[in-house]
């Protein structure tokens, strides 16, 4: 099984064509059809797929957390998906991915894996309400397979900021508001909840005003208004905001998309763009930069995104 993700170098060349590649697995729950439910995960984030191992139980472990797992001598943290989103499945999970976010890595128990597929993101939207509500939030997008199942990509930064306090305010420990007397402002685009939510706390530690988008089409509308008014007004943008901060993995259009296109906009030329995601491997890095981003940045290190920002700006009033 872990031959599925072998070709990864390959997918380094989905950047800036708006797809993403993702692992279709099942939790063991039916779509109502007799079919299974099919969930989503990008495959960059995937390291490796294996049979469950033995797995060692810890007392007072958060519910869905199964225990721990020893692998290649690194202790790794297990969650069961279908306890952990209550799905009330009655099979017991066959399969162990183990995954890496923002530097974490983790495993997941699932039912089973299926195949990697390639999806266009302007393809992928945004969960109905209903939905989102059903599955607690832990749905950030829903996209239709050509064979007209319907996969939902899983919100793992939710799973793993619930599972357990992955993401605590500790985080935030140390940032102060800057040192300066000029007000700034950055535009953010993120799909997943809790991100906005850190992503706001940073920026409110450091006394940085923010407007934020669900998605990079959202974040690409709202820049193409704010510059708008600024040419009616006849001044550049960067007087409206000083910067913007994108995820990578987000419906309708992906973070290098949108970099791009501020990117090729004379427009947009002062503007610089971080990247922020917890794709945090060198090759993705290394992906950030080629489609011009000027920074990126790995999720839920706010220590790190506020050194950043502090440092862009401070040379901006040099």
């Amino acid at each position: 099984m872990a031959t599925l993700i072998d070709s990864i170098d390959e997918r380094t060349k989905l950047a800036g064509t708006n797809h993403l590649e993702v692992l279709l697995f099942s939790l063991g729950t039916n779509d109502g059809t007799g079919r299974d439910e099919v969930f989503g995960i990008n495959v960059f984030k995937v390291r490796e797929v294996l049979n469950i191992p033995a797995i060692t139980r810890a007392p007072e472990m958060p519910e869905g957390i199964e225990g721990l797992v020893s692998l290649r001598g690194e202790m790794v943290p297990i969650i069961n998906l279908q306890k952990f989103c209550k799905l009330g499945s009655t099979q017991e999970p066959k399969i162990l991915m183990i995954t890496e976010y923002n530097t974490h890595i983790q495993g997941f128990l699932v039912n089973s894996v299926d195949t990697i597929q390639r999806l266009n993101w302007e393809q992928v939207k945004e969960p109905p309400p209903l939905l989102s509500k059903q599955m607690g939030g832990l749905v950030t997008a829903v996209s239709e397979l050509d064979d007209k199942r319907l996969v939902m990509i899983m919100d793992v930064e939710k799973v793993l900021a619930d599972a357990g306090g992955f993401y605590d305010d500790s985080i935030y420990d140390g940032i102060e508001k800057m040192d300066t007397e000029k007000q700034y402002t950055i535009l953010f685009a993120d799909d997943s909840k809790i991100a906005r939510k850190q992503i706001t706390k940073a920026l409110d530690h450091l006394g940085i005003k923010h407007m934020q988008a669900h998605n990079g089409a959202k974040a690409w509308e709202l820049l193409n208004k704010l510059m708008d008014k600024c040419e009616a007004e006849g001044r550049p943008i960067t007087t409206e905001i000083q910067a913007v901060l994108t995820d990578v993995e987000m419906p309708e259009m992906d973070g290098y998309v949108l970099t791009q296109n501020i990117k090729a906009d004379p427009r947009f030329d002062k503007l610089p763009v971080i990247m922020h995601s917890s794709l945090t491997a060198t090759a993705n890095m290394a992906m950030g930069k080629s489609v011009g981003a000027d920074a990126y940045v790995p999720k839920f290190q706010p220590r790190e995104l506020a050194a950043t920002l502090e440092e862009m700006f401070h040379s901006i009033e040099e």
